[in-house]
């Protein structure tokens, strides 16, 4: 079990619901990974992922899809691609990527409470 933290450490992490409007497939990374573009609403705005989820998903799966990211990390090079976000996901018994979501669709941007 991960070390206990306070409400207000958890506040800091910025967890928000976006759509995915791009997916493509990123040769380039060193683990497959697809390259995401994902619209957070009007706050956030369009931002980019590298995701290793390549195992579960293909790049037209993924457009339109709701996704959750972390969206106060600084920013991570990733070969050629800034990644911008942090997409998150759990592993499956297999240690493949399976994206985290929202139930129903919710407005993006929209901050994890």
């Amino acid at each position: 079990m991960a070390e206990e933290i306070t409400y207000a450490d958890f506040e800091r992490v910025d967890i928000r619901v976006g759509t995915v409007i791009e997916a493509s497939p990123f040769p380039e990374a060193r683990k497959p990974a697809y390259k995401l573009v994902i619209d957070f609403g009007p706050e956030i705005g369009v931002k980019k992922s590298s995701a290793q989820i390549t195992v579960h998903y293909t790049p037209e799966s993924l457009i339109g899809r709701q996704v959750l990211g972390v969206v106060n990390f600084p920013p991570r090079q990733i070969g050629p691609v800034r990644s911008e976000v942090l997409t998150l996901g759990f592993e499956d018994e297999n240690g493949a990527i399976v994206l985290a979501a929202v139930e129903q669709p919710v407005p993006n941007g929209r901050k994890m409470m």
